[in-house]
């Protein structure tokens, strides 16, 4: 696995991780437990252990916003899709539910679920992800998910480190492309025109 920095991680991780295989948690018990935790973030990987995740800090929440904000404008003038914030949650054709900080669907792959699939997690891969690593996220489970991602669909995912100011671009089948201290990013082909100027969040 590609590895964004070599780097031993000091801080430890902002999660907490329980298994509950031997559970058989369903769909549906697991959407209600995220209703009932609104404060709380939870994921489900495929090997069926939930993830969960504290609040971000105060600056990492600005950092995101200011993600998300430039990601929904582009998507509105481009009108080709659909974009997401945090607190969206997908089922991946894994198995695994994951919400990354920000994401993209093509319209027509959004449009082709049904109006309880879109309203549910929606069983679908985003083409395009980023995730953003806070203080104390561990950078080794930021990877997996990356990889995760470009392993279920996506076309193309950013992990943005914004305390070594260096971001990941991760695609399928191909290896991880490091850029240090970048002042804009684009996505083209994927997101063709969408630019990030990395400086407003560094």
């Amino acid at each position: 696995m590609a590895r964004v920095s070599s780097t031993v991680e000091q801080n430890a991780p902002n999660y907490l991780m329980l298994n509950v295989q031997s559970v058989h948690l369903t769909d549906r018990q697991f959407y209600r437990l995220c209703q009932d935790n609104p404060d709380l973030r939870v994921e489900l990987t495929a090997q069926r252990k939930l993830v969960i995740t504290s609040p971000t800090g105060s600056k990492t929440g600005w950092r995101n916003s200011k993600i998300n904000q430039r990601l929904a404008n582009w998507t509105e003038e481009n009108g080709t899709g659909v974009a997401f914030d945090s607190s969206t949650g997908f089922t991946l054709p894994n198995g695994a539910k994951r919400s990354p900080d920000a994401a993209w669907v093509r319209r027509e792959a959004w449009d082709a679920l049904t109006e309880e699939q879109q309203e549910d997690f929606a069983p679908i891969c985003p083409d395009f992800v980023i995730e953003l690593r806070s203080t104390n996220d561990s950078l080794t489970s930021l990877e997996q998910k990356m990889n995760e991602y470009v392993e279920n669909g996506s076309q193309v995912g950013w992990l943005f480190d914004a305390k070594s100011k260096r971001v990941g671009i991760f695609r399928p089948n191909q290896a991880v492309e490091i850029l240090e201290n970048p002042s804009t990013i684009n996505g083209d082909p994927v997101l063709p025109g969408f630019a990030f100027d990395l400086r407003e969040i560094w």
